[in-house]
């Protein structure tokens, strides 16, 4: 609930308007019932621009109730297949934010990407695959890590970028980096009351050339990409302008 309770604030720091909808439901059957229920009256609704969808969903609710039921013009974070084949054709559509803030993070502090050896820890829809391919697209040279992955170590001491997504906290410590990695830390984990993300700061700081704390980080910049995805649906339901995927 941190990620959501974040993005509420950013809507009301800047006047946007925003419904949270619980889904009621005793068993996983019902809820994806219900999910599927709400989703489509949102995209029934002229009055709602964007819809996003608190992930993960209860166990035994399948992600495709969402991906298969979500309007793609209200799909500000990415998930509608048919935003996350415009991604991989590099055509434009809507990314999931938290990938998109991850690239705009290595653009605005001047990291040059093209040519790069870089390692994405995590493989999820959401932020691991679509890193990758705009990594890829971006012309770096990139291998995807996950739960089977053998001698994770060995990967990203040739990184010259580590992008961490694993919701795993403290799963890549300064030991495991190549000296000047620029490290992204995507994770976002509640530890004793505190939020911490999937990298060991206290020793990656001292091997990495750059990296993003946990909170403070990639964190706020995601918020404010969903808005601006936000403003682009409204503009382009309106026929107004559209302006850029990215």
């Amino acid at each position: 609930m941190v990620y959501l309770d974040r993005i509420l604030k950013a809507c009301e720091s800047v006047g946007i308007a925003t419904r949270t909808i619980d889904v009621p439901g005793e068993d996983a059957v019902s809820q994806e019932r219900e999910l599927g229920a709400a989703i489509l009256r949102l995209n029934e609704d002229p009055e709602v621009a964007g819809i996003i969808v608190q992930l993960p969903l209860p166990a035994g609710v399948p992600l495709r109730t969402v991906v298969d039921a979500i309007d793609p013009m209200k799909d500000i974070d990415g998930l509608h297949p048919l935003n996350a084949g415009l991604l991989r054709l590099g055509y434009e559509g809507f990314v999931p934010a938290t990938a998109h803030a991850a690239m705009e993070m290595l653009k605005r502090s001047g990291i040059a990407v093209e040519g790069a050896d870089a390692v994405v820890i995590g493989r999820s829809p959401v932020v691991g695959m679509p890193v990758a391919f705009m990594l890829t697209m971006a012309n770096a040279t990139v291998t995807v890590c996950h739960s089977k992955t053998r001698d994770l170590a060995d990967k990203t001491r040739t990184a010259d970028i580590v992008v961490v997504a694993a919701g795993r906290p403290g799963l890549v410590a300064g030991g495991m980096l190549k000296p000047g990695a620029v490290v992204i830390d995507v994770g976002i984990n509640l530890v004793d009351g505190h939020v911490v993300g999937d990298v060991d700061f206290a020793s990656a700081r001292d091997v990495a050339g750059a990296i993003t704390p946990v909170p403070g980080g990639i964190g706020p910049l995601t918020n404010a990409l969903l808005l601006a995805h936000l403003i682009r649906a409204a503009q382009r339901q309106t026929g107004g302008a559209s302006g850029g995927s990215r």
